[in-house]
């Protein structure tokens, strides 16, 4: 079983850009690159909850994905 963030589709979807996200978060461009292309190993609840209250979401199941 796998986890994956959706984190690119969802930038699509609110048409932005990583660089927006970046500058929304306060986290470092290669965070938010590695998390948007799942390379990420970890998972920081810290940084994850920043990606949630800059896009706005409130349901897990929008930006993650059990496979």
């Amino acid at each position: 079983m796998e986890l994956k963030l959706k984190l690119k589709e969802v930038l699509l979807k609110k048409e932005m850009s990583q660089k927006e996200l970046v500058e929304l978060t306060g986290l470092r461009p290669n965070t938010i690159s590695e998390m948007a292309n799942n390379t990420r190993q970890t998972i920081n609840r810290e940084h994850v909850a920043k990606v949630l209250k800059a896009l706005e979401i409130e349901d897990f199941n929008e930006i993650f994905e059990i496979k």
